[in-house]
């Protein structure tokens, strides 16, 4: 990716070495208390099981304490690279919303080593990325990314570029109304979890938002290097709920999806990056996923 030159966000909050502070549960139901885990199948596991043992963890107090660590050494030059994808994902959303007539509130992205307390409540860093909408703001460690590569096989700078325009996605359903309208939908028993459940549709769509920025920014600034879209196509794949599922237990269960298959998420990826146009990332009237 050519971000060399480009500014860096101003939102960046770095938590790293600070520990995780108190253990408040995660929250899930509404739209103030639902966490949008992309990380947590990332790492094969169940997003549900994860935030249960998060949660039980408290109501045990037996919770080992979060280690308080300094930085990696090489972890300022990532986070001058996330900065800076920060900055361009608002470059684009900022345009966007401007050509609606409308005000993009850009989110904060959070970075933290081991554990960290969100406005959703606490999550660990096997959690993974994910984004709370409750504060507005996307939460990181850094060392998720060689996870990334070394456990998934998806390396590369636009492949972490990916993880946090996928969670800057969800921030941009947040801005649309989309995240209150699906909160609605899950308390009138519209199905949440499954392979064409409300879950999978949000997850595709930031996904598909993901997308369109880079189509976005490179038209604008010309920031894709050859092999960057095979890399965001391979990220993408690498966390589909089917191979997940298969990697970890060896055998594939469409109804506890939560983020879409393989072929889905990189599908709806390269829709977004294809098309560059949010009207083509319409997961929840798509009839076909």
């Amino acid at each position: 990716m050519r971000l060399g030159d480009e500014r860096e966000s101003s939102n960046i909050e770095d938590r790293r070495g600070q520990g995780g502070g108190s253990r408040v549960p995660v929250r899930i139901g509404g739209i103030g208390g639902v966490i949008l885990v992309l990380g947590a199948l990332y790492f094969g596991v169940d997003p549900q099981l994860v935030l249960n043992l998060l949660n039980g963890a408290q109501s045990s107090g037996d919770t080992a304490p979060v280690a308080s660590q300094a930085p990696a050494a090489g972890d300022d030059a990532g986070k001058v690279f996330i900065a800076r994808v920060l900055a361009s994902t608002e470059d684009v959303w900022t345009s966007y919303f401007q050509a609606m007539g409308q005000t993009y509130h850009a989110p904060h992205l959070v970075l933290f080593t081991d554990g960290v307390q969100s406005a959703c409540g606490f999550a660990q860093t096997s959690s993974g990325p994910f984004y709370c909408p409750a504060d507005q703001k996307v939460y990181l460690d850094l060392g998720f990314f060689r996870e990334l590569r070394d456990r998934l096989g998806a390396g590369g700078d636009f492949a972490q570029a990916y993880v946090v325009a996928h969670e800057v996605g969800h921030h941009v359903q947040n801005e649309l109304g989309i995240m209150s309208r699906t909160d609605r939908q899950r308390r009138a028993g519209l199905t949440d979890d499954g392979p064409a459940g409300l879950s999978v549709r949000t997850e595709l769509q930031a996904d598909c938002f993901a997308g369109v920025w880079a189509k976005r920014a490179d038209d604008a600034k010309k920031i894709l290097q050859s092999g960057d879209i095979e890399q965001g196509l391979n990220a993408a794949a690498a966390v589909g709920d089917d191979r997940l599922q298969k990697e970890t237990q060896g055998y594939v269960v469409p109804d506890s999806f939560t983020h879409g298959t393989s072929a889905q998420r990189a599908g709806w990826f390269r829709r977004g990056l294809q098309s560059g146009d949010v009207k083509q990332c319409d997961t929840f009237g798509a009839p076909s996923l």
